[in-house]
């Protein structure tokens, strides 16, 4: 059995998309993954499942819109992967300093290279960005509010569905899937 954390883009943002964790945790529980634990109410789940991370995908997107009426991607990482993002993390400095203005914006899949390349070239002011992979790191000093960087890194400027966490929210998914407390 494989641990995955599933993110859910866009949900329990003000009033809307809501979706209570404990009713998804229920939910997720009753149609067979093991061990379902969330962090925080955006939408966060560690599972464990013998299904495929496209299959874990699905099944919790299609929970979401029968359940509660929620039309939401999920973009999911096994706990190895996760771990890996957290290696990979080219900025770890500014991560480690802020870690509330510094997030991870993880992709279904890997954009293509020309938007890539459109990206690392943006004029973004004094906000930093690296690609790796599915993983896009981003630090945002003067937070997130009026970032020119954010503008660049939503589903419709990468062709790709994309859904963002903090640092501070990445490696505590990533402890939570280690079962550390």
């Amino acid at each position: 059995m494989t641990t995955w954390i599933a993110l859910l883009r866009g949900i329990n943002l003000g009033s809307r998309n809501r979706v209570t964790m404990p009713e998804l945790r229920a939910g997720l529980t009753q149609l067979g993954f093991a061990n379902v634990r969330t962090l925080v109410q955006s939408g966060n789940v560690v599972l464990d499942s013998e299904l495929d991370g496209d299959g874990v995908a699905r099944a919790v997107s299609d929970l979401v819109a029968r359940d509660f009426d929620v039309v939401t991607p999920t973009v999911v990482r096994s706990a190895a992967e996760l771990d890996d993002v957290i290696a990979r993390n080219p900025m770890r400095s500014e991560a480690d300093a802020e870690p509330k203005l510094f997030q991870v914006s993880f992709l279904a899949e890997e954009p293509p290279s020309e938007l890539v390349e459109a990206l690392l070239s943006a004029d973004i002011g004094d906000e930093r960005v690296a690609v790796s992979g599915r993983e896009i790191y981003s630090h945002h000093p003067g937070g997130m509010q009026r970032s020119k960087l954010g503008r660049q890194t939503t589903d419709k400027k990468l062709s790709v569905v994309v859904t963002a966490r903090n640092w501070n929210s990445v490696t505590k998914l990533s402890a939570l899937a280690r079962n550390d407390d």
